[in-house]
């Protein structure tokens, strides 16, 4: 039996195929049965869908009465993989005075925590800001560890598609070269490059194993994308069609990069280094997130995004908020979400850059260097294969574990 990776760090747990394809059967099975007065559900994933999100009846909610709820309650934490959120829990605190507490935490043992507190009737996290979807709508959703609830007061500011579950944030992750060894420019054009002989052990990124994100967009291409790179294929290799066993041109491309003998590192920081360094004299590219280029002046790194690469430059990859079902703060958890769908709350979490999940509120302002459209030039996730992309990782993770070994 294979270990199925759910975390920033390589968290591992077991999770056997025939489970897998059971739980999306009953993830479809749930969101048939899913009470009428909930709304807001998501469209069902090939294979299953996401319970739906829970909006109050507008004419009955009340900010207010919800904030003195919350000061009885008195306190909230919050879990994030991203540091961030001590940042996003001084101004709630500072706001409303209820003292929330952010904690920084990897994403798989988020899971595991959050459930485990779930089964023994101990909750300690009352919410979280979640960035691997497929393990969000695979386990924690159908499982009532957590649930979706969207504030009726901002309902119409949330697009139906970051409705279920609720998208707060979109960062990206991006190819980056270092501009100093390349005057000229990205060198190379297409994404396919990357995968070809003259780029054999050149391309750093975090090992996938231990990076859910990584494996979920290896999986998105797969699924909703597949057009799009064999059009790239065609433009890498004009006469040329993509010829593959896989089932997919996204797991063909896997596949050739994990036999390219890429540079793997367990942080971000390891592969802006290998990048950008200012002493780095190897010429290589590297998939990082939006965020490390805050260390660009600290560091003295030289490093821009490979504007010319088609047909991404990389991807968005989403922060959901999620709210812990046995929460003894459930008043404080829902003030929390209403705190950072607004431009007060989430702006704490796009000092790198973000697009907010709400259309009320204005993209960050910061984007690293050569990324000027993030809509047009990044891969954007597709929330209707998350049921999909959670039964598909274990097999996603071997492929990637067979062609690399």
């Amino acid at each position: 039996m294979s270990s199925s990776t759910h975390g920033t760090g390589g968290t591992q747990r077991p999770v056997p195929r025939i489970a897998l394809a059971a739980l999306v059967t009953v993830l479809a099975g749930a969101a048939a049965c899913a009470p009428s007065s909930q709304q807001g559900g998501g469209a069902a994933a090939p294979g299953g869908a996401t319970p739906s999100a829970v909006i109050d009846d507008a004419a009955d909610f009340d900010l207010d009465a919800l904030e003195a709820a919350a000061k009885k309650e008195g306190s909230i934490t919050v879990y994030d993989s991203s540091g961030d959120i001590t940042k996003v829990a001084k101004a709630f605190t500072a706001k409303y005075g209820i003292k929330a507490t952010g904690v920084k935490n990897k994403v798989g043992d988020t899971l595991e925590k959050m459930t485990r507190e779930a089964q023994a009737d101990n909750v300690t996290i009352d919410m979280t800001l979640y960035e691997d979807g497929p393990s969000l709508v695979g386990e924690l959703l159908p499982q009532k560890v957590v649930h979706t609830w969207i504030p009726a007061d901002l309902a119409e500011q949330i697009p139906q598609g970051n409705r279920s579950p609720l998208l707060v944030l979109q960062k990206a992750n991006v190819w980056v070269y270092n501009p100093k060894l390349f005057p000229k420019g990205c060198p190379v054009d297409n994404i396919w490059d990357l995968v070809g002989p003259e780029w054999k052990g050149k391309v750093a990124l975090q090992d996938p194993l231990g990076k859910p994100n990584i494996v979920e967009w290896f999986n998105q291409m797969s699924n909703g994308a597949d057009q799009a790179l064999r059009d790239a294929h065609s433009a890498a290799h004009p006469g040329g069609e993509l010829k593959t066993s896989q089932k997919s041109a996204g797991q063909e491309w896997v596949v050739r990069l994990a036999k390219n003998s890429p540079v793997l590192t367990s942080a971000d920081d390891d592969v802006a280094a290998a990048v950008a360094s200012p002493n780095q004299k190897q010429p290589r590219i590297g998939l990082v997130s939006n965020a490390k280029f805050r260390d660009v002046e600290e560091k003295n790194y030289s490093m821009k995004v490979c504007d010319t690469l088609k047909p991404w430059s990389g991807y968005l990859y989403p922060k959901y908020s999620a709210i812990a079902t046995k929460s003894t703060h459930p008043n404080a958890a829902k003030l929390f979400t209403h705190f950072v769908l607004t431009e007060e709350g989430i702006s704490h979490e796009m000092d790198a850059g973000g697009i907010p999940g709400s259309s009320a509120v204005k993209q960050g302002s910061f984007s690293p260097p050569g990324l000027t459209d993030w809509k047009k030039e990044l891969f954007a996730f597709d929330p209707k294969y998350l049921a999909k992309d959670f039964a598909d990782t274990e097999a996603m993770q071997d492929l990637w574990r067979i062609s690399h070994s």
